[in-house]
């Protein structure tokens, strides 16, 4: 019998990457994927109104009234799909990532009962790796895991650029909400993301999630998705704006302390140190840097999702 595919974006006013994406899903054929739901985060920027004119019966369109963040809509998307469709798979993605041709078709092409989730290989339009995007394994796991990630960095805990080009899928613990395709059965035994985190590493906790309660995750190169945020990857090495350090390092520790067990303590002092340090690069903004980092230190080894985006933006600006 054949699987059930749904596609769910997360969008926030970025309705020319909106097009794109929307476009690459619905030129599929509807046996490879039956339906599109687009969550829609407040955007402003006239997305609704495009939206609200486009008559393909595939697409579902979920308007919220405030912002929830990327966390927030993985959330409510999910539950949506989980109330009212539940789909034999769910292929998850950002507004500006999309298949490529032929990808969700050959994700029907071989039996993938075999694990509760697939991670695809994330690429830039030019054809380059995308690294914000690149499969990991817990190095925590394991003594040995634990010496390699602390001996080769990022790299220790990555997929190589060589997995990329084997013939077959290999075993991983997880992957980014760009591609991931996630079984009825994986949102059985992870629930829902934790939409509270808002921004960075809901995908992260949630791969974990599903790892722990005994699901098993692979990565296939032959899924192959865009990523078109090449723009993004020059940086000067500071966040901003500054209110996203907040939900940045909090939801780092609270992806160590639910990663790492036991070496938990050591890798928390260890990166807290190094955030600390950084406070130049902000120049002007370093005290209130700190502020803000030493609140989300705080909160992340607590576990605590409870400020709100309004208090966050004030924390990083008092005059809001």
């Amino acid at each position: 019998m054949p699987q059930t595919l749904t596609a769910l974006v997360v969008t926030r006013d970025r309705l020319d990457h909106l097009q794109t994406t929307l476009a690459a899903l619905l030129d599929s054929a509807p046996k490879a994927l039956s339906c599109v739901v687009v969550l829609d985060n407040a955007s402003s920027d006239g997305t609704s109104v495009w939206l609200a004119a486009q008559t393909d019966p595939r697409l579902i369109v979920l308007t919220q009234s405030r912002n929830l963040g990327g966390a927030g809509g993985f959330e409510a998307g999910l539950a949506h799909i989980r109330d009212h469709l539940d789909p034999d798979w769910i292929v998850m993605m950002d507004d500006d990532a999309r298949p490529e041709i032929g990808a969700l078709e050959q994700f029907h092409s071989i039996d993938r009962s075999t694990h509760d989730a697939w991670v695809t290989a994330v690429r830039y339009p030019s054809g380059g790796i995308c690294d914000m995007n690149r499969p990991w394994i817990n190095p925590f796991w394991s003594m040995g895991g634990f010496l390699k990630g602390l001996s080769g960095g990022r790299g220790g805990f990555h997929i190589k650029d060589s997995a990329y080009e084997e013939p077959a899928p290999m075993e991983i613990d997880g992957g980014s909400f760009v591609g991931l395709f996630w079984s009825r059965g994986a949102l059985k035994k992870a629930g829902l993301p934790q939409g509270r985190l808002f921004l960075y590493g809901d995908d992260v906790l949630y791969c974990l999630a599903l790892r722990r309660a005994g699901g098993r995750v692979a990565f296939d190169p032959a899924l192959r998705f865009l990523h078109d945020c090449e723009t993004f990857e020059e940086s000067d090495g500071t966040i901003a704006p500054l209110w996203k350090v907040y939900y940045m390092r909090r939801n780092q520790v609270m992806v160590y302390r639910r990663a790492a067990g036991l070496f938990f303590w050591p890798v928390f002092v260890g990166f807290a140190v190094r955030w600390w340090t950084q406070a130049p690069r902000y120049g002007g903004q370093a005290t209130t840097y700190r502020r803000v980092l030493k609140r989300a230190l705080l909160d992340g080894v607590a576990q605590r999702t409870e400020l709100s985006l309004d208090a966050v933006q004030k924390l990083a600006d008092p005059d809001l």
